[in-house]
């Protein structure tokens, strides 16, 4: 066996033979006789070991070169552009390329631009060596030299039609068709070249997940224009990782459009008995009450607000803080929502409370509630008897905002009403009906606009809708009959 051959099965690189030969003689030949073949073969190995990366997801736009294996996602159309002194117009095809990895943006220039619109085909896989660099929508790559590997498996999606699942770093020409979860409203900001940017968020949900996508400029008003509950189309979105998750990003490039499409979305939520301080989690149930809104002052002189609302499954119940623009969100008792990424907290005389941030997606799933101002929706003392009462707790939200106030527990808030001497309805026989907003003893009944507590030995469930009729006393009704 020859160095060369000895180095070269050292070596383990995706070259042959033939080829890693010929570049230990052009070494040779450069080094003008200063070094001999296995000098060479020594010098070109560490050149072709730098340059192999793992995977898509190894690449960093440092790097002086990188060579990996790739399988062709999709195709653009070619570009012609003008150089500098030149007469001839320079051409350009971006091909999408990905392994298990990730996925990367390939530049082929001039005739291998050529080359990529007569030959390549979706789903072909490549062998490519090329120059990453950061581009508009993440790390791609110059392509300097491609071949065929038709030997080489890659198990990846090759529709442009993606699902939440199939989404990966660095994909872009991203289609994919969504449930609209959440909205936020319009946010402006200032760029280096004086110029004003905007961005705003979606939350979209599928069969097999959800993304947040982030909508730029001439984007962003779309996410005061779409409603949730409502099924969109991303069209040629890209992906980023912001805090460690991916997000679907729309540019000047892309767009958002409503489709007639049934898409179902399935959130998988965590018993809220199960929850433990410190988890970010998925959460679902039935709104039991919802407190109004409160501003308070920041430390640097803005106003921040939050909302708490208490929400109830088949396990448990939990106070959930409702912080910013969150707060606005139209939910009150009666309510089924599934409340995504929200962080639990230590609250209230030690129990739990989940916060609600930026980062947070509040769904309503079924709407039980009628629509009324906050003042009506946080209603008189004996309204809300039997009801948690609590009117804020310290809390952060995405900023860390703190906001003070006075709190009261449920306890404190029923015993608020006990002596009934300033309820007009005391001791007077009462028919009442509404929906279910807190099941056990005792009930509490929602008509929209009054909430009643209810003694009743009667099973019944949440979202249920009631007749009570019976006596009120201290601003209870005391059933005698429940259908």
């Amino acid at each position: 066996m020859s160095d060369i051959e000895g180095v070269y099965e050292d070596l383990e690189a995706d070259v042959s033979l033939e080829e890693f030969r010929e570049a230990v003689e052009e070494k040779v030949e450069q080094m003008g006789g200063l070094a001999d073949e296995e000098t060479a073969a020594m010098l070109i190995a560490h050149e072709v070991g730098e340059s192999e990366v793992g995977g898509i997801a190894d690449i960093e736009p440092g790097m002086e070169e990188a060579k990996f294996v790739a399988k062709v996602t999709s195709i653009g159309e070619v570009r012609t552009f003008e150089r500098d002194g030149e007469d001839e117009d320079g051409r350009v095809v971006n091909v999408e390329v990905a392994d298990e990895t990730g996925a990367v943006r390939a530049a082929f220039w001039d005739d291998h631009a050529e080359a990529a619109i007569e030959e390549l085909e979706e789903g072909q896989v490549l062998r490519i060596k090329g120059r990453p660099k950061e581009g508009f929508s993440g790390v791609e790559i110059s392509v300097d030299q491609v071949e065929p590997d038709p030997d080489t498996e890659i198990e990846v999606q090759v529709s442009d039609t993606h699902t939440v699942e199939a989404l990966s770093l660095g994909l872009s020409n991203v289609n994919l068709v969504g449930l609209v979860l959440d909205t936020g409203s319009v946010r402006t900001f200032d760029r280096d070249d004086g110029s004003e940017g905007k961005v705003s968020n979606l939350t979209l949900g599928d069969s097999t997940g959800r993304v947040r996508v982030t909508l730029w400029d001439e984007q962003a008003d779309l996410a005061t224009e779409i409603e949730s509950n409502t099924t969109v189309e991303v069209i040629d979105g890209y992906v980023k990782e912001r805090d460690g998750s991916l997000e679907l990003h729309v540019g000047n490039r892309g767009a958002v459009e409503e489709v007639d499409e049934d898409v179902e979305y399935v959130p998988e939520s965590t018993p809220i008995e199960a929850v433990e301080i410190g988890q970010t989690v998925d959460i679902a149930g039935v709104v039991r009450s919802a407190d109004p809104k409160r501003t308070f002052d920041r430390d640097d002189g803005s106003e921040g607000q939050v909302r708490n609302i208490r929400v109830q499954d088949a396990t448990d119940d939990i106070r959930v803080a409702l912080w910013g623009e969150k707060a606005d969100v139209d939910v009150g008792p009666g309510d089924e929502v599934a409340l995504g990424d929200v962080e639990i907290q230590d609250g209230w005389q030690d129990d739990l409370e989940a916060s609600a941030g930026w980062q947070s997606t509040i769904t309503v799933l079924e709407s039980e509630s009628a629509t009324t101002d906050e003042s009506e929706a946080s209603g008189s003392s004996d309204e809300n008897a039997g009801l948690s009462a609590f009117a804020g707790s310290d809390g952060s939200d995405s900023d860390s905002e703190t906001a003070s106030g006075g709190t009261e527990t449920d306890d404190e808030a029923a015993a608020t009403d006990s002596d009934g001497t300033d309820d007009p309805t005391n001791g007077e026989e009462l028919e009442f009906t509404g929906v279910v907003v807190q099941a056990g003893n005792p009930v509490v009944l929602d008509d929209g606009e009054t909430t009643m507590s209810v003694e009743t030995d009667a099973d019944v469930g949440l979202g249920e809708e009631l007749t009570a009729r019976g006596v009120v006393r201290d601003g209870r009704l005391e059933a005698n009959d429940v259908f």
